[in-house]
C-alpha cells in the first residue's frame, strides 16, 4: 500500500470494530449495498459517474468534462472540477452519508450514488494524482472480515458476498493519476463477461441526454482503444441548446420552496424547473410523442413516466433510490413553477406552431404525468398566447386567451380566418390555427365554428370578385380535407361577368386568366344555362365544387354552346339572327380548334345560310381539285375577309382536304364515301382518321390532289396511317396515269420491271407506297391474281426465271391461304416457263418434282411456290403426274453423312446432312414410260420407293432439299 493521505486506516478500523461488536451491523450493510445494486442504482453507472462529475465542476466553477476510456480491461471515466477529497472518500466509504448536502445545486445528495459501479467491477479505484487516491475491493472486503469470528460465519452464509464499498483503502505507490487536464479518474476493472468497449458504447448512447440534463457538464469524450475519440459537447447557438447531433429549445426558470421534511434537504429551498423541446436544424418543434418513452429528468432520469411534448428537468424531491418523486408541498411548488415556465416555453415557439405543444390528451402515464399534463393545460387555457386571425403583424397583444377564442373547424385552410377577419367584424374572435389539433383545441376550451354555420354567413357578404376569388383560395385546401364540404359549398356565391352573383359553382364557366374576345361574346349571348365567372373571381376550388373551366377549347365543348350550334340552322331558316353565334364561335376557333362545329350555320357566296361543312373557302385549295357538280358551296367573300382562315377552317369550310378523327369508332358513320366497305373488308377499326371529299376529286385532277395530300402534315399522316381508310380508298379510286396505283410499280422496285412499269406520279415514294403503288410482288384479292396472270402471259413482257417463280409463289401463297377465288378466275391460254418464255398451257406442267427437270425442257417447266397450289390457279398437270421412268441397275447404298462432298455442301448451305442413305451410280440412267419412252441419262433420281440415286452426290442433295411433295 502507499501513503494515506485520506486517513483509510481509521476508517476500516472503525468499521471492522463496528462489525466485530455486530455481526448484525456487517449484514445490514452488505444487504443495504445489495439493495443499492439491485435496485435503484442498478445499470446507472454511467449516470452516478456524471452527476459526480458535474457536481465536482460545479464546486470547482469550471466546466465539467468527462473522459471515458477502456485500458487493459478497466473502464476508466476522468472528471475536471474539484478533486476527491477526504470527505469525500468518507462519503464513498458510508451509507447515505452524502458530503454534497450544503451544495443546493449538487445532482447527487444521497451518498449512494457510486454503488452504482459495482454491476460493473468489483474493484473500484479513485486516482487523483500518482500514488494518490483510494481504492475499494470486494477480495481484501473478504480477506479482512474473514478475520473476525462473527461477520466471518456470516460472510460463508451469504456465499462470500461482501459490502464492497464500506472498506477503503489507499492506492499503491505506482497507481498512475488522471490523464492531463483532468481532476480524478474513476477505474473500473470490468467483471468477467462484460466488455469494456461495449460498455463505452452504451456511455455514447446515454451521454447526450446527461449533457442536456446536467447544467454543470459540459462535454464528454470517448476514447476507444482503436480509433478516433468521440467528443460531445453542449453549445448554445442562436437561442437552441445542442447537444451531439440533438438540439433544443430550453426555457429554465426557478421557484423558493419551504424547506423539505428531510433533515438533509432543509436548505434546499431553491429548485430549478427546465423545459427543453427537441427541435430540428432548423430550429422547427420536434415535440416528443405519448409514446416517445420519455421520462421525468431530476435532474437524471427518474422512472416516472411523462408523455408531454417537451422534457421536463425539475429539481423535484425524489425517494432515496432517486426513481420516484416524494410528493409533498415542495413538489407541488415545483409542478406549479414547471406549467407556469411550459407557458414560457409554447410563447417562445412561432405562432404557428404554438398548438403542437398542447399536451394530447390520454390516460396518463404516472401519477406525476397526470397531475403536471392538469397543470400545463389549465396554465395554457387561461394564459394569452393563441394567435389572433385578425390582419396585421403577429405581436403579443394578437394573442388570444384560449377559453375566450373561436376556431375555425376546416383543416388545411390557414388563410381563411384572417380574410374572414377582415370582411365582418363578427369573425374577430378567430385564432390563427389549424384544425389539425382540434382535440387540443377543445382541452383547452376554444369554441367551434363549423363549415355550415361559415357557408350561411358568406351569403350575407358583398365584396369584389377579386375577394372572392381570395376566399376560395382559402377554402381550396380544406374541401380536400373536410369530408362532405364540397356538398355544404356547392350553394357558394359566384360573381358573373355581368355582375350577378349566382348561387352555386356548378352552372357557372369559368374563363381563363385573359379573358379573349370568344369567351366575352359567348358570355354575352345569354344561352340558357350557360354562366360565365368574372375572370377576376376565378379560382380552381370552383371547378371541384362543379364549375366548368371555360378556355376557348372547354367552352366549345359545354353543351348549351353545342346545342346553339346544333340548330343554328333550322334557326337561321325560321329568320333567326345567327351571326352573333357564328362570330362568338368562330372568335373561340381562332384561339384553338376543336372538332363538330360543321353544323354552324354560315352564308355562301349568295348570302343563304349553309352549314360550314357544306362551304369552301372562295381560294380554298380544293376549289380546282373538285368535280363542276360537286356538292358544295362557297362561303359568303365578306365573311372569309373578315374572320381569321384558321378559325373558318377549323368550324368546317374546307381549304385543303377536311380529316375525321374518331379514337373511339362504334361503326361506319363519319361520312366518309364507302366507309361500309372499308369496315366490311377488314377487322374492326379501334381509331378512325379518314380524309373527306375524296370523291368529289376530278379525274383528271388526281397528280395535283395527291400533291397536296402529301403537302400537308394532317392529311399526309391519314394516308400513311397503316391499315387506314384513306390510304385504303385512295388505292382503289385514285387514278394515275388512268389507272388504279396498283397498276404501277415505285420507281424504285426494279426487281418487278419485267411485270410492272413506273409509276408516272412525281411523289414520294412513301406516300405511293401507302396508296397501293407496288414495291413488291402481292396479291390478296382474285382481281389482283388474275392480273398477275396476265402480265405473265403478257409476251412483250420480258420477265426472266426468277421473277416469274417469285410471281407463281405469290400466287400459289394466295391460292393457300384463300385470298383468290380460283374458280372466278378467267384463266390465260399462256403462262411463263421456267425459261422466261411465254408458253402455251397445252404444253406447260408444274415442277413439283425436282429430278423431273433432267428429262423435261426448261420452257414447259412452270415452277415457283407450293406446286399444288400454283397447278390448281394455272389448271394444269404436275410434273410428277407427267413423268415416269425406272432406274437402270441397283446402285451402290451409301449414308449421306459419310460422303465428304455432302457434308462440306450442307454446312456451307446451312443445312442439315440428311438421314437415311443415297444409291450412287457411276452413270445414272433411267427407262422413261412417259411422256415418251427411252433411256436418259440424269444426274438424280428418286425411284418409287422413295430412294435416292444419284451420279453426283452434290446434286441429289439440292434435289432433296428443294423436294416438295408427300413431305411438305
Amino acid at each position: 500500500m502507499g501513503t494515506d493521505p485520506f486517513g483509510t486506516a481509521p476508517l476500516r478500523a472503525a468499521l471492522l470494530a463496528a462489525w466485530s461488536d455486530s455481526p448484525t451491523r456487517f449484514r445490514e450493510d452488505a444487504n443495504a449495498e445489495e439493495d443499492l445494486v439491485l435496485g435503484g442504482y442498478a445499470e446507472t453507472w454511467f449516470v452516478e459517474l456524471a452527476q459526480n462529475a458535474a457536481d465536482a465542476a460545479r464546486a470547482a466553477g469550471v466546466p465539467g468534462r468527462l473522459h471515458l476510456t477502456a485500458v487493459a480491461g478497466e473502464l476508466r471515466v476522468a472528471n475536471t472540477g474539484a478533486p476527491l477529497d477526504a470527505d469525500g472518500v468518507a462519503a464513498l466509504a458510508s451509507l447515505r452519508a452524502s458530503a454534497k448536502r450544503d451544495d443546493p445545486g449538487a445532482a447527487g445528495r444521497f451518498g449512494v450514488g457510486f454503488a452504482a459501479v459495482l454491476p460493473v467491477s468489483d474493484a473500484p479505484r479513485l486516482a487523483i494524482a500518482p500514488g494518490t487516491g483510494v481504492q475499494f475491493s470486494a477480495a481484501d472486503t473478504a480477506a479482512a472480515v474473514r478475520e473476525l469470528p462473527g461477520p466471518a460465519a456470516e460472510l460463508t452464509r451469504r456465499g462470500g458476498h461482501v459490502p464492497v464499498l464500506r472498506l477503503v483503502w489507499p492506492v499503491e505507490p505506482d497507481e498512475p493519476g488522471p490523464p492531463a487536464g483532468y481532476a480524478t479518474e474513476v477505474r473500473l476493472p470490468v467483471r468477467p463477461g462484460l466488455d469494456p468497449a461495449d460498455l463505452l458504447e452504451r456511455a455514447r448512447a446515454a451521454a447526450p441526454d446527461l449533457l442536456l440534463a446536467l447544467p454543470d457538464l459540459a462535454e464528454v469524450v470517448l476514447a476507444p482503444p482503436a480509433g478516433e475519440p468521440t467528443v460531445l459537447r453542449r453549445e448554445e447557438v442562436d437561442g437552441i441548446t445542442i447537444v451531439g447531433d440533438r438540439r433544443f429549445r430550453v426555457v429554465r426558470s426557478s421557484v423558493t420552496t419551504e424547506p423539505g421534511a428531510a433533515v438533509e434537504e432543509r436548505y434546499r429551498r431553491e429548485r430549478g424547473v427546465c423545459w427543453a423541446l427537441p427541435v430540428d436544424v432548423l430550429g422547427e418543434p420536434a415535440p416528443l410523442g405519448p409514446d416517445s418513452g420519455e421520462v421525468l429528468h431530476a435532474p437524471t432520469a427518474a422512472v416516472e413516466r411523462l408523455g408531454l411534448p417537451a422534457r421536463l428537468i425539475a429539481d423535484l424531491p425524489l425517494d432515496p433510490d432517486r426513481r420516484r418523486v416524494r410528493t409533498g408541498p415542495t413538489a407541488d411548488a415545483v409542478l406549479a413553477a414547471a406549467a407556469a415556465a411550459y407557458l414560457d416555453l409554447v410563447r417562445a415557439v412561432a405562432p404557428e406552431r404554438r398548438l403542437d405543444l398542447v399536451p394530447a390528451p390520454g390516460f396518463p402515464l404516472s401519477e406525476l404525468d397526470g397531475r403536471l399534463r392538469a397543470a400545463v393545460v389549465d396554465a395554457l387555457a387561461e394564459g394569452a398566447w393563441l394567435p389572433a386571425a385578425t390582419p396585421g403583424a403577429p405581436s403579443e397583444t394578437a394573442d388570444l386567451v384560449p377559453r375566450r377564442a373561436e376556431w375555425l373547424d376546416l383543416p388545411g385552410a390557414p388563410d381563411l380566418p384572417a380574410l374572414l377577419a377582415a370582411a365582418d367584424p363578427a369573425f374577430g374572435r378567430l385564432a390563427a390555427v389549424e384544425p389539425r389539433q382540434s382535440v387540443a383545441l377543445g382541452e383547452l376550451g376554444v369554441g367551434r365554428v363549423g363549415a355550415a354555420g361559415l357557408a350561411e354567413r358568406l351569403h350575407g357578404v358583398e365584396r369584389e370578385p377579386r375577394w372572392w376569388c381570395g376566399l376560395y383560395a382559402a377554402l381550396e385546401p380544406a374541401v380536400e380535407t373536410v369530408p362532405g364540404l364540397t356538398e355544404e359549398l356547392r350553394a357558394l356565391p359566384v360573381p358573373l361577368l355581368d355582375g350577378r352573383l349566382v348561387a352555386g359553382p356548378p352552372s357557372v364557366l369559368l374563363p381563363g386568366s385573359g379573358l379573349d374576345t370568344g369567351t366575352r361574346a359567348v358570355a354575352e349571348l345569354a344561352l340558357p344555362g350557360l354562366h360565365v365567372a368574372d375572370p377576376d373571381a376565378v379560382h380552381p376550388l370552383l371547378e371541384r365544387l362543379g364549375a366548368t373551366a371555360t378556355d376557348p377549347g372547354a367552352l366549345l365543348d359545354h353543351p348549351a354552346l353545342r346545342e346553339a350550334v346544333d340548330r343554328s340552322l333550322d334557326d337561321a331558316d325560321a329568320g333567326l339572327d345567327t351571326a352573333p353565334l357564328a362570330e362568338a364561335v368562330l372568335g373561340l376557333l381562332a384561339v384553338t380548334v376543336a372538332p363538330g362545329f360543321g353544323a354552324l350555320a354560315l352564308p355562301d357566296a349568295e348570302g343563304l345560310p349553309s352549314r360550314a361543312d357544306e362551304l369552301m373557302l372562295p381560294d380554298a385549295a380544293v376549289r380546282p381539285l373538285f368535280d363542276a357538280e360537286a356538292p358544295i358551296g362557297v362561303l359568303d367573300p365578306a365573311w372569309a375577309a373578315r374572320i381569321p382562315r384558321e378559325a373558318l377552317v377549323a368550324s368546317g369550310v374546307l381549304d385543303g382536304f377536311a380529316v375525321v378523327v374518331d379514337d373511339e369508332p362504334t361503326g361506319p358513320d363519319h361520312d366518309l364515301h364507302d366507309e361500309d366497305l372499308w369496315w366490311d373488308e377488314g377487322a374492326e377499326p379501334t381509331r378512325v382518321t379518314g380524309v373527306r371529299d375524296l370523291d368529289l376529286v376530278a379525274d383528271d385532277a388526281w397528280p395535283a390532289a395527291l400533291a397536296l395530300l402529301a403537302g400537308r402534315p394532317e392529311t399526309r399522316a391519314a394516308v400513311l396511317e397503316p391499315g387506314g381508310y384513306t390510304g385504303w380508298w385512295l388505292a382503289r379510286n385514285a387514278l394515275l396515269g388512268g389507272h388504279e396505283p396498283g397498276h404501277w410499280r415505285l420507281p424504285g422496285a426494279e426487281r418487278l420491271a419485267g411485270l410492272y412499269d413506273p409509276v408516272p406520279a412525281g411523289l414520294d415514294e412513301r406516300l405511293l407506297a401507302a396508296i397501293g403503288v407496288r414495291a413488291e410482288l402481292a396479291v390478296g384479292t382474285t382481281d389482283e391474281a388474275a392480273d398477275l396472270l396476265d402480265r405473265l402471259a403478257d409476251g412483250g413482257r420480258t420477265v426472266d426465271a426468277a421473277l416469274a417463280a417469285d410471281a407463281h409463289a405469290v400466287l400459289a401463297a394466295a391460292v393457300a391461304e384463300g385470298a383468290v377465288d380460283v374458280d372466278a378466275l378467267d384463266l390465260p391460254d399462256r403462262v411463263r416457263s421456267l425459261a422466261g418464255t411465254v408458253v402455251s398451257v397445252d404444253a406447260a406442267v408444274v415442277l413439283d418434282a425436282p429430278w423431273a427437270a433432267a428429262v423435261l425442257p426448261a420452257h414447259d417447266l412452270i415452277v415457283g411456290g407450293e406446286p399444288h397450289a400454283l397447278a390448281e390457279i394455272l389448271d394444269l398437270p404436275l410434273a410428277s403426274d407427267v413423268v415416269a421412268g425406272e432406274v437402270v441397275g441397283d446402285g451402290r447404298p451409301v449414308r449421306w453423312s459419310a460422303l465428304p462432298e455432302v457434308v462440306v455442301a450442307c454446312r456451307t448451305a446451312g443445312l442439315p446432312v440428311p438421314v437415311g442413305e443415297l444409291w450412287l451410280h457411276d452413270t445414272l440412267e433411267v427407262d422413261l414410260s412417259r411422256p415418251g419412252r427411252g433411256r436418259r441419262s440424269v444426274p438424280t433420281w428418286i425411284d418409287a420407293a422413295g430412294r435416292v440415286h444419284a451420279a453426283d452426290a452434290v446434286r441429289a442433295l439440292l434435289t432433296l432439299a428443294g423436294r416438295v411433295g408427300e413431305d411438305g
